[in-house]
C-alpha cells in the first residue's frame, strides 16, 4: 500500500558516488505517492565522476523510475532543480517536457503559504565564487564518506544499526555550524524578498523543519547521510520522513507510531 502526500522533496542523491543510497531512494518513491515532486539539486555529482566516480546500475535505476512517473502520469509534476553538483545542467535550462520540467529555482504554493525552492548553493559564498576550495573541501568530504561506509560495514557484521559518523563530526565542528546558522538567515532573506513565507532548500545535508524570523525554513536533507524526505500533507503540513525509521515501521507495522514513520519538527 502506498502513502499518498501532496508535495515530496528530495534533494542530495548524489548519484555517480559510492555512498549514494540510489537503492534505498527508489524503493522510498516505489511506495509513495505524490501530485508534486521536487528533485532539488545535486541528485547527480558531475564533479565525481569527472574524477573517480562511478555510474552504477542502482543509478540508472533511479532514472528508469522517475521517466516511468512522466510516461504513465503518475505525478502532476516533476521538478528537478539544479545544484552546484549538477551543475551541467547549465547548458541546458530552463527544459520541460510534458509535466517535466528542469529549472533554476522554483515558486511551491502550499496549501495556505508560498515558499521559495532552491538548492542553495547560490547563496554559498565558497561554492560560487570560490569553486577550487569547495572541490578541495569536497575531497576531504568523500574521505569522510569513506570512511562512514566502512565503519558502518562494521556495524552491520556487528548486528549494529547504520550510524552517521560524518553527520557526528560535522555537527562537533564550530564552524560548520555557524556556516549552517549563516545559510539558513540568508535563505530567509532571500524568501522575504520574493514575498514568500517559507523557503525549501537542500546542499548542506542537514534536514530541518523550523521558522526564523517569521519565515518557515524547511531543508530536505539528502540521501548520502541522513536519507530523508521533506512532504507535504494535502493540509500543508510538512513533516521529514527518515528512511531508515519508516524501512522500520515498513517492515514491522505493529511497532507503535511513536517509534517510527518520522521525525516531525
Amino acid at each position: 500500500m502506498k502513502t499518498f502526500y501532496r508535495t515530496i522533496v528530495l534533494s542530495d542523491i548524489h548519484l555517480g558516488i559510492r555512498a549514494s543510497k540510489a537503492k534505498e531512494v527508489v524503493h522510498f518513491l516505489k511506495h509513495h505517492k505524490c501530485n508534486t515532486l521536487i528533485l532539488n539539486g545535486d541528485i547527480v555529482d558531475g564533479w565525481q565522476l569527472r574524477k573517480s566516480g562511478k555510474w552504477k546500475k542502482q543509478h540508472t535505476n533511479f532514472f528508469k523510475h522517475i521517466i516511468n512517473l512522466i510516461s504513465k502520469s503518475k505525478c502532476d509534476e516533476i521538478i528537478y532543480l539544479r545544484g552546484n553538483h549538477d551543475d551541467f545542467l547549465d547548458e541546458m535550462l530552463p527544459f520541460t517536457l510534458g509535466n517535466f520540467k528542469i529549472k533554476k529555482n522554483h515558486v511551491h504554493y502550499g496549501v495556505e503559504k508560498k515558499y521559495f525552492v532552491t538548492h542553495g548553493d547560490i547563496f554559498d559564498n565558497i561554492t560560487t565564487k570560490l569553486k577550487w576550495i569547495a572541490k578541495l573541501g569536497d575531497i576531504g568530504y568523500t574521505f569522510l564518506l569513506w570512511l562512514n561506509r566502512h565503519y558502518n560495514n562494521y556495524r552491520e557484521k556487528k548486528g549494529m544499526p547504520y550510524y552517521s559518523l560524518s553527520q557526528v563530526v560535522k555537527a562537533k565542528v564550530k564552524s560548520a555550524v555557524s556556516f549552517i546558522d549563516d545559510y539558513e538567515n540568508e535563505l530567509v532573506k532571500v524568501a522575504k524578498a520574493r514575498r514568500c513565507q517559507g523557503i525549501i532548500c537542500g546542499h548542506i545535508h542537514q534536514p530541518a523543519i523550523k521558522t526564523i524570523k517569521g519565515i518557515e525554513y524547511l531543508n530536505s536533507g539528502d540521501w548520502v547521510e541522513s536519507m530523508t524526505a521533506l512532504v507535504e500533507d494535502h493540509q500543508g503540513n510538512w513533516k521529514i520522513i527518515y528512511y531508515q525509521d519508516w524501512l522500520t515501521s515498513f517492515n514491522n507495522p505493529k511497532v507503535s507510531e511513536s517509534t517510527s514513520l518520522s521525525k516531525v519538527f
